[in-house]
């Protein structure tokens, strides 16, 4: 869970988290906060030891602090929250399921499958993000409705294992363009969304749509699978009966 400024929201999404089935750990990297973020998951953490909370040493932006959640996550399961409430927690466990199940390696909660609810909001961030997967899915050659999607879920060993090296919010596609290259299993499911405005908080803006066309260009083109993991995971097509039914067993 990258955090930045969340005072107004954190407890609430931290709350909600733990209620999750059978959740392992929650790892909370607050990005220099300038509010109470810090004083706030401190407490939450004295609370319950399922909590770990790093603080960054300087703001970098959300990518750099989901590379720094990420090299310290365990589970063989792990999934992205942000810190406000646009998404609901409630929903990861169908989020997760596919890979459960055993179908999966990669799973992305869509906000545009409408099966869920979804607040009404800018119309220009909708075609912004309309373009930019359909652009992503062009180089990718997977058929996605949601690249910019907050829930991301990945089989452990695929994001521990991935090289991380864009800046800001280009996580969303450089992770994509990543495992496309790995030629895994991935899925969509439909999520709610309860998105937020400006006043409320919402942090993305134009100049990350635009470094956003650079990275679908870099990744997609200029990057080779070798140079995108550390080592080669494995995938679910490659994992036997046993593999899979212990991975089930873990959750």
């Amino acid at each position: 869970m990258p955090a930045y400024n969340e005072e107004k929201t954190l407890a609430q999404i931290v709350g909600q988290v733990l209620q999750i089935p059978y959740l392992l750990e929650l790892i909370i990297v607050d990005d220099c906060s300038k509010d109470r973020t810090p004083e706030i998951v401190r407490e939450l953490a004295a609370g319950d030891p399922r909590i770990i909370y790093v603080r960054q040493q300087k703001n970098g932006g959300k990518t750099e602090a989901l590379k720094t959640g990420f090299a310290l996550t365990k589970g063989e399961i792990v999934i992205v929250q942000d810190a406000d409430l646009e998404y609901d927690p409630g929903e990861i466990s169908d989020v997760i399921m596919p890979i459960l199940e055993g179908h999966a390696d990669v799973v992305y909660g869509s906000r545009f499958m409408t099966k869920k609810a979804s607040r009404v909001l800018y119309f220009y961030h909708y075609l912004a993000n309309k373009g930019l997967t359909f652009l992503s899915n062009c180089l990718t050659n997977i058929n996605l409705t949601d690249v910019e999607t907050c829930y991301k879920a990945f089989r452990g060993e695929i994001i521990r294992k991935m090289i991380i090296t864009s800046s800001g919010f280009g996580f969303e596609i450089e992770v994509t363009a990543k495992v496309a290259k790995l030629k895994c299993a991935i899925y969509e499911v439909p999520i709610s969304y309860y998105g937020r405005t400006y006043e409320e908080g919402k942090k993305i803006g134009a100049k990350d749509g635009v470094a956003a066309l650079w990275y679908i260009l870099k990744f997609n083109w200029f990057v080779s699978l070798a140079d995108s993991y550390q080592k080669t995971p494995k995938t679910v097509v490659g994992l036997s009966h046993d593999n899979l039914a212990e991975l089930k067993s873990h959750e």
